[in-house]
Formats: structure tokens, sequence, C-alpha cells
């Protein structure tokens, strides 16, 4: 953002003005507004660019956007590649069946020798290998669930790189999207649709004008009759010997004098150093960003 004022009268119009009408100042300056200019941030076609100078536009305003094909294409095929990936995940619960139904078959054998060990009828030999057995099953059943485990992580750290490419194309293609971030309307418009934009090539103008702001400047003997927050009269030109009377807030003074620019007239002409002050005035429409005005405190 950048604030410009517009002084391009010479101070003897506005003098012999303001002599016409008869009207007492204690000083006079131009408006002006917080320009913003608006860029795009992503590259390609403007698809679509909805604005026109002396629009008036809100905040998350969408206006436009930039081509999105080729960042889409390339999101399609990053997200081929994650399901390509994945695709190659172990099923755990599968891939050891077989084992957990062999398991089941030994554990059974193991009951059943333990029973005839029980009435003598099996030897100690045959139910340690039978205990033997089923351990066996268990840790091969453990061994491989770990394995798989192993592989299905590796896998999903795989893709975890091709998301973050998925992400990175998400915010692109947020940022081709042109959305207005400030309320205001439109003072130039700098593009047009179908133009190649590239990334900060400035689309339009917009500034606020429903609040305007009169910088004006004052003598170091006014300096003590002003302070912030203090209510002035603001005045424009209503036609011949006339003033359109306003309510400003002044809400900036300078901490430091500077010399008297040539087209600011201040009450004592010319003055050596001046102080410079910045009036905030609602705009009902008539005030325009580089007209003069006056103010009285």
């Amino acid at each position: 953002m950048k604030t410009y004022s517009f002084l391009t009268l010479a101070a003897v119009t506005l003098l012999t003005s303001c002599s016409k009408s008869g009207s007492d100042s204690d000083a006079s300056g131009a408006f002006e507004s917080v320009e913003t200019i608006i860029s795009t941030e992503a590259a390609g076609t403007l698809m679509q660019f909805n604005v026109e100078e002396g629009q008036t536009l809100n905040p998350g305003q969408w206006v436009g956007y930039v081509d999105t094909t080729q960042l889409y294409l390339r999101k399609m095929q990053l997200m081929a590649q994650v399901s390509s990936t994945l695709g190659q995940t172990p099923d755990i619960p599968v891939q050891v069946a077989a084992l957990q139904t062999q398991l089941a078959e030994a554990e059974k054998n193991q009951q059943r020798t333990a029973n005839l060990f029980n009435a003598k009828a099996a030897t100690q030999q045959q139910l340690d290998d039978m205990n033997s057995q089923v351990e066996t099953l268990k840790k091969q059943i453990e061994a491989q669930r770990s394995s798989l485990g192993i592989t299905s992580h590796s896998l999903h750290l795989e893709t975890t790189p091709l998301q973050r490419q998925i992400d990175q194309i998400n915010d692109q293609l947020i940022k081709c999207r042109v959305i207005n971030p400030v309320k205001g309307t439109v003072l130039s418009k700098y593009a047009q649709a179908h133009e190649v934009a590239s990334p900060g090539k400035a689309l339009y103008k917009i500034a606020p004008t429903d609040t305007l702001i009169l910088r004006a400047y004052i003598t170091g003997t006014q300096i003590t009759q002003v302070k912030l927050g203090q209510k002035v009269t603001v005045q424009i030109d209503d036609g011949e010997k006339k003033y359109r009377n306003y309510a400003g807030v002044i809400y900036w003074i300078s901490d430091k004098s500077e010399f008297t620019p040539k087209t600011i007239p201040t009450k004592e002409e010319r003055a050596d150093l001046v102080y410079a002050i910045k009036v905030r005035v609602p705009n009902d429409g008539y005030i325009k960003i580089g007209m003069y005005g006056q103010l009285k405190f």
C-alpha cells in the first residue's frame, strides 16, 4: 500500500478561490487516499477478469482467475502416483491367515496331546514337540506381522513427498484466483481478460473513497492549536462563493517540520517551516481524490 497526494494546482489558484469566497481558513491541502495495487501471484493466461474502473469492490470478492489447466493435470498425476504406491500396501490379515490356520490346528493337537499325556497315553517328548510347534507358529506370525507392518509404513512414507507436492499445487491453485483484499473503488485497470499474467503483474489499483484524507500544512505558530483526535471543519468548493462543510478529525501530526511545499499555501504564506497534518474526512461522494480542501480549527 502507498499513499499518494495529488497536488497539481498552483498555490495562487487556490488563494484566489479562497479570497473570492471570503472563507477564513486555517490551513489548506489536497485529498488523498490509501491506494493498493493488486497483483497476480500466478503465471498464465488471465482467463477471466471482472474489474472495471469506477467499480466498488468488497473484501474477499472474487474478480477473476488465471488458467489452472497445467496445475490441475499435475495434481491428478501426483494423486495417481499416491494411489499406485498405496495399492502395494500388504493386507496383513490376509497375509497371515494361512499361519493363523496352522496355529489353530496346532493348538488343537497340543490340547489333545496334553490330554493324552495326562492319561499317560502320550510321552513327554510328544507333548514337548507340540508345545514347540505352537510357539514356533506364534513367532512366525509375529515376525510376518512385523515385516508386513514395516513394508506398509515404508510405502506410506514414500507417499509423503507426493502429498507435500499436492499441497504445494493446492496452494498454487488458490493463488490462481484473483481475490480483492480491501474495500474501495477501482481507480485504474492495468490488465484485460485473456492477457498473459506473471507473478507480480499489476492488475488494478483500488482505494477506499468512503473516507478520504486531507493532508494539510500548518505553521509553527499553529502547531499549539491542534492535537490528535481534534474535530475540525473541512470545506470544499461548492460553486461560486460557496463551500460544502464536513466534520473531520485530525489523526496524524508530523513530529518534525519541513519546508513548505510550493503548491501548498498556509495561513502565513510561504512560511519557512511547516508541519504536516492528516485529517480523516467522511465522504458523501462529492469529495474526489486530488481535490483541494481547507480546514478550520
